[in-house]
């Protein structure tokens, strides 16, 4: 992703709210419930943690798409239980497939999971879930538990909203990260399983009044048991061990019972609703960016460019690319290793040695001078304080690439003989940094989303003139181990730019 945006979460730590808190009647429930953040601080907190998740994922720069997303987020927003507050509604710059919400009504989708809806009335199911978060106040039922453990209301609410899929990230991160990610790992609580649920009832409930179908929340969680599917399916076909289900949610209610229940709820509502506005939503996700992006880095199979920084570097076969914000990882086959390459801030120090010292911190090692394709670099071995006391093995090389940018690569294993067993797969991936030539210019274009009629030759044709394969291409169109949609109908692929 993007390493020239380090987490700023960090300095948002420091800002607590005082107080014993005071009482509020809940707009969904009509009870009364003790907060430490009543509708006024909502409206203040949403406001500056708004400013941190902008910084964190950007805006997607396309005023159509905003307009089009807040428009129908509005209608969503009128049709509430809180139609009083003002709501921001905006498309983050990134391919995780997400939406979340900040109390305050600030709403967020990412143009990834844009790229898996199939119609307005789902993407309305997603949002109309997010602003049921909202409206049943559960981001300051949040703030008010994170009060007593000593977490601030706007760090709770970042880091709640942000960061509640990333705290598997560790490793290399605590290296630069580790106040931040600490916090989250060890204070942010998830949504309960009670608040998931609510939202999806009133998810459908703002369907309905906004005559979209509820029946589409259904379409929606099919979407997120496709994904699990799919993943399940790809880890298999390369060997890999298949994701745990619902890892990063696992206080959470799964797909399944989400599926059940929403089904249940949706089946309640009687009446005759609008067109789905399937055709409006394909016109304007057309040439929308798809994946990761030039500014972010690219992974193009086992390869990874960063057009911005001009770097490419390879995976081993079998090895796995994991591009985050504020790294790049290189995870063995078995997942009990991995090199990870951070880009060293400025003020890490002026040479390699200030930066061990600096950003490392070690307790004891040695070093060795070197040049990986014609750059400077330094490798270093030694150990340094764990934040139990103990000492932990610490490798790591640092190389100083074109415009002067020096990344750090962290040798990471759960224990000496993974990192035995997986050290000639890091060496090579270490071996394989170098500069961007004319045709890894070409090869690192983004992608965009195009539509095109479905051929008589099915998704495999399809695929012949995509950047992604058939199975991903049925994935996106909603058609993954279902059947194939109707020749002529207006589909999505995936191109280069």
């Amino acid at each position: 992703m993007n390493w020239n945006r380090m987490l700023p979460f960090a300095m948002a730590l420091g800002l607590l709210v005082g107080g014993c808190g005071t009482t509020v009647v809940n707009p969904v429930t009509g009870q009364t419930e003790r907060t430490t953040m009543d509708e006024s601080a909502e409206l203040t907190e949403g406001k500056k943690a708004h400013a941190e998740v902008l910084k964190e994922y950007g805006v997607y720069r396309d005023a159509r798409l905003q307009a089009y997303v807040n428009e129908v987020g509005q209608k969503l927003a009128k049709q509430s239980h809180r139609a009083n507050i003002p709501w921001t509604f905006t498309v983050l710059d990134s391919a995780e497939i997400n939406a979340f919400a900040l109390p305050g009504g600030y709403v967020y989708v990412t143009r990834g999971i844009l790229a898996y809806m199939e119609n307005e009335a789902d993407m309305a199911g997603v949002i109309g879930h997010e602003i049921g978060h909202v409206t049943a106040r559960h981001g300051a039922q949040r703030a008010t538990r994170q009060q007593t453990a000593g977490l601030g209301v706007l760090a709770a609410t970042v880091l709640g909203a942000v960061l509640e899929s990333k705290v598997g990230v560790s490793g290399g991160t605590e290296m630069f990260g580790q106040m931040a990610q600490g916090m989250a790992a060890g204070y942010v609580a998830k949504y309960s399983r009670e608040q998931e649920l609510q939202a999806d009832t009133l998810g459908a409930e703002y369907l309905a009044r906004s005559q979209y179908d509820p029946r589409h929340m259904i379409d929606v969680i099919r979407v997120l048991k496709l994904q699990e599917a799919f993943a399940i399916d790809e880890a298999r076909a390369a060997g890999q061990p298949a994701p745990e289900r619902d890892s990063w949610l696992s206080s959470h209610p799964s797909n399944d019972q989400r599926l059940q229940s929403i089904s249940q709820n949706a089946a309640k509502y009687q009446g005759t609703y609008a067109s789905d506005g399937g055709q409006r939503f394909m016109q304007v996700i057309h040439g929308m960016r798809f994946g990761e992006t030039p500014e972010q880095g690219l992974t193009r199979g086992q390869n990874f460019y960063h057009p911005a920084m001009g770097i490419t570097m390879a995976a081993p076969a079998g090895w796995r690319i994991q591009n985050e914000p504020e790294a790049l990882t290189f995870a063995s086959p078995q997942g009990d290793a991995a090199l990870r390459v951070l880009a060293v801030p400025p003020n890490a120090g002026n040479t390699h040695d200030d930066i061990i010292r600096n950003a490392l911190q070690p307790s004891e090692g040695t070093t060795t001078r070197g040049h990986i394709n014609g750059f400077t670099a330094t490798h270093f071995v030694g150990a340094r304080k764990g934040s139990n006391g103990q000492p932990q093995t610490l490798e790591a090389t640092l190389v100083t690439g074109p415009k002067q940018n020096t990344f750090v690569m962290l040798y990471l294993a759960v224990n000496p003989a993974a990192r035995q067993l997986a050290m000639p797969g890091m060496t090579a991936t270490e071996k394989s940094f170098r500069a961007m030539n004319a045709a890894d210019q070409q090869l690192a274009r983004p992608w965009v989303v195009h539509l095109v009629p479905f051929p008589r030759g099915g998704f495999a044709e399809l695929a012949r003139q995509s950047a992604v394969p058939e199975k991903r291409l049925q994935l996106l169109n909603g058609t993954y181990g279902r059947s194939d949609p109707p020749v002529g109908q207006m589909v999505k692929v995936v191109k280069a730019e």
